[in-house]
């Protein structure tokens, strides 16, 4: 059974439509890395899930609860680590995480242990005594992260968690992630970096123009959508002329250039491998490496969306 749902939501600003009627399904004890490009509804539905905007119409569910009727009640069962960090620079790690978990009402002994927890967990229990300002930007979001799950939260809604961190504690964060899915949470998690959706999602929803596209997990997406695959041609030097050519050649979906490399977009499982070498010989292209690239993740976001995700 899913346990979070979304039936046929609707959201407007002013005359802009934000989320068209948009349902979905995630199931208890997934990472479901939620994708699209800016502007694609991704936040506005987070922020629905959240209680933070109502509906104009439909509803989400999260444990069977409604966003609309119970709002208190699902809030409960939520742990939301936002885009932009939600900590209070004047005052202590501890006190940051003391101050979340009092609004879910932990209390005593109890409060004590969960802090203790969430801070030994993301790898501040060391350093609890200092403030946000004596911490690099890797740390301000595992502290982030603390103060989201340290009442337990049953599902656990990430937006661009690792935005602008160092290597070491963006490496950090995916293996918490991990860590919390195999103790039971059910995770949504948007980025921008294929690779990290890649490395720990269980499904994929992509999301454009304020609809869910599509979802599956990576293979099912690449299987099912993926519609082009590509040639990387290193050369002893790209000529304008052959370029043109293979531009204009009528199963070639695109051709980009960069320095002596050419990176050539065919339909997939296309048969016209021939025709590019040959295009190339007649303009006396030399070359000297040819991979080709079967389609990814990556290839079926732009396919979708006509974008690159960081775009």
């Amino acid at each position: 059974m899913d346990y979070v749902q979304a039936k046929d939501v609707v959201k407007r600003y002013g005359s802009q439509l934000s989320v068209d009627h948009l349902s979905f399904g995630i199931r208890e004890g997934e990472v479901y890395g939620l994708l699209g490009p800016n502007g694609a509804g991704k936040s506005t539905t987070i922020k629905m899930m959240c209680g933070l905007l109502k509906p104009d119409s439909g509803d989400i569910t999260i444990g069977g609860l409604s966003v609309r009727s119970h709002p208190l009640e699902v809030k409960k069962r939520i742990g939301v680590v936002p885009q932009d960090l939600a900590i209070y620079e004047d005052l202590t790690a501890r006190e940051n995480v003391t101050f979340f978990a009092k609004l879910y009402g932990l209390r005593g002994k109890e409060l004590e242990s969960r802090v203790d927890e969430a801070l030994g967990f993301v790898g501040l229990l060391d350093r609890q005594k200092d403030k946000p300002g004596a911490y690099s930007g890797g740390m301000k979001r595992r502290l982030n992260i603390a103060c989201a799950i340290t009442h337990r939260p049953s599902l656990i809604i990430m937006d661009e968690p690792t935005v602008g961190i160092d290597p070491q504690s963006r490496n950090h964060i995916l293996e918490s992630v991990r860590t919390l899915n195999r103790s039971g949470s059910t995770i949504i998690y948007t980025t921008h970096y294929m690779e990290e959706v890649e490395a720990i999602g269980t499904r994929i929803g992509i999301m454009d123009h304020g609809r869910l596209i599509a979802s599956g997990t990576k293979e099912e997406l690449v299987r099912q959508l993926a519609r082009e695959e590509k040639l990387v041609i290193r050369t002893d030097g790209a000529k304008l002329s052959a370029i043109e050519e293979l531009r204009e050649h009528r199963m070639v979906q695109r051709v980009d250039v960069e320095g002596d490399e050419l990176t050539v977009y065919l339909p997939s499982s296309s048969s016209y491998l021939q025709d590019i070498l040959f295009i190339l010989s007649k303009h006396e292209v030399s070359i000297q490496t040819l991979t080709r690239v079967e389609p990814d993740l990556e290839t079926v976001f732009l396919s979708l969306t006509g974008r690159t995700l960081r775009d």
